[in-house]
């Protein structure tokens, strides 16, 4: 048992050092004073003078004594109540640094090794209240609340938090205990320390991305919304028929579905199961495709110089819509296996289905240029629904010389900076030089073959944030034609 008294002592020590500098500040105040009577007392106004400079020193002595106390109890002794007399508001968690801690002094792990982070959101009733009882039920959990974010509604409150909890408390008992304190609609998810920039800074991060390339647009969306799926329907089809697509400058929001106008025309269906978007969530991603409007076509400067073992020079950039033509003189020059391989069959309208692969809606175009300008290749990275599709087409001249191998290894390398699991090839088995590049990645490799077409998927590394990809329409699988 603990010694109160040692207890009180360790935590209040006495400073002696203190007491015997203000005795010797007594003895020479005295012997000052004593000097100025003495040399004072024999005038006619002496005894005034040793009046008034006696109390002058007791003044001096009380108010030293009133301000030292003053000092000590506000160092030891923090208020009980907030300004009013309220009672002051604690914290229910405060947060802390992600990263788990090392031992400790006495050799025990810190406290975050044990956690798991969490996002949550709820509904609440806009009375007052509410939120302290969410927050009184996670301090009883002992889980941190990292950051919070509410989202108004007409009938209640949409609470975000961003949570530390304990490692073996589940989604299913978390939300059971939100339930009970008046939370519903409760949705969670697992995050990690990506989460922990503040929305401020991340919509601002996003909307940069956006602003350097076009192509970002769809991303931003993806990563501002969380786990949502994407879908650019154009105002006119492959066709050439008219889909009735065309939402609203100001566009539309019902509940798990908003409705964006596409810059390049056409709308920006988003979904989202389950999980109604708020108002201010479909503001935001409003404002995303308003910049991105504003800006018009736009793509990253830049481009790589490459030397082929021939010894020719040729340089990849990236490309979009406006090197519509130079893809189509591509083609002209291409033969009938070269785009029967790449197309799986006849091409009826090349210009229609150029402009919608070189959309930076649907995915990521890289173009090949010769020294003299001529584009020769084309690899294209597709956003279909949750998977990626990745495309080659190399004019007959250039083939066999390695363009292939390289754009397919930065296509990979851009879906995985996107945050993709996995991409996948459709080609036909008789496609040697798509098959050798696929399995050039070196990475692990699924195959599956339906009537002839081969489907080749690759296995990428863990993405570095849980649920980054990209869900957008806009791939080629034979099926979707």
């Amino acid at each position: 048992m603990t010694d109160v008294t040692s207890s009180k002592s360790a935590r209040h020590p006495h400073h002696w050092r203190h007491d015997l500098i203000e005795l010797a500040a007594l003895f020479t105040a005295v012997v000052v004073a004593d000097t100025i009577a003495k040399t004072i007392a024999k005038g006619p106004e002496g005894p005034y003078l040793l009046v008034f400079s006696a109390v002058a020193l007791v003044a001096t002595a009380t108010f030293h004594t009133w301000w030292a106390r003053r000092r000590s109890h506000a160092s030891h002794a923090p208020p009980a109540g907030g300004p009013g007399g309220r009672p002051a508001v604690v914290p229910a968690a405060r947060p802390e640094p992600a990263t788990a801690q090392g031992p400790g002094p006495d050799g025990e792990s810190g406290r975050a090794a044990g956690t798991s982070l969490w996002r949550m959101r709820t509904t609440v009733a806009d009375t007052p209240g509410s939120l302290a009882a969410l927050c009184t039920v996670l301090a009883r959990l002992d889980v941190d609340i990292l950051t919070l974010q509410t989202h108004p509604l007409a009938d209640g409150t949409v609470d975000e938090f961003l949570l530390r909890a304990p490692a073996d408390l589940s989604s299913r008992a978390l939300a059971r205990e939100i339930a009970a304190a008046g939370g519903r609609d409760t949705w969670t998810e697992r995050a990690d320390a990506h989460d922990l920039v503040d929305t401020p800074t991340r919509v601002l991060g996003l909307a940069t991305r956006t602003a350097l390339d076009a192509a970002e647009l769809p991303l931003a969306l993806r990563q501002l919304l969380g786990r949502c799926t994407l879908h650019s329907v154009p105002a006119v089809s492959l066709t050439g028929r008219p889909t009735g697509e065309q939402a609203p400058v100001e566009g539309v929001l019902e509940e798990t579905v908003m409705r964006l106008r596409d810059p390049n025309g056409g709308t920006l269906v988003v979904e989202r199961p389950y999980l109604p978007f708020t108002p201010t969530e479909f503001a935001r991603a409003r404002a995303l495709v308003e910049l991105d409007a504003r800006l018009g076509p736009r793509l990253p400067r830049g481009r790589d110089v490459l030397t082929l073992p021939e010894g020719n020079a040729i340089s990849v950039r990236r490309a979009d819509q406006r090197d519509l033509a130079a893809a189509r003189a591509m083609h002209d020059r291409c033969s009938a296996r070269t785009l029967g391989l790449r197309y799986h069959g006849p091409v009826g309208d090349a210009d229609r289905y150029l402009d919608h692969l070189l959309s930076p809606r649907f995915g990521r175009t890289l173009a090949v240029q010769t020294a003299s300008g001529r584009l020769v290749a084309l690899g294209h990275l597709l956003w279909d629904g949750d998977e990626t599709e990745v495309a080659l087409m190399v004019e007959d001249d250039w083939q066999r010389r390695g363009i292939g191998s390289e754009l397919l290894g930065r296509l990979v390398a851009m879906a995985e900076e996107a945050g993709c699991d996995s991409v996948y090839a459709v080609t036909q088995s008789s496609n040697t030089g798509m098959v050798a590049a696929m399995r050039a990645l070196n990475l692990p490799l699924d195959y599956q073959i339906e009537e002839g077409t081969l489907v080749i998927t690759a296995r990428l590394a863990p993405a570095p944030r849980p649920g980054a990809r990209t869900q957008q329409h806009g791939g080629t699988r034979p099926a979707e034609r």
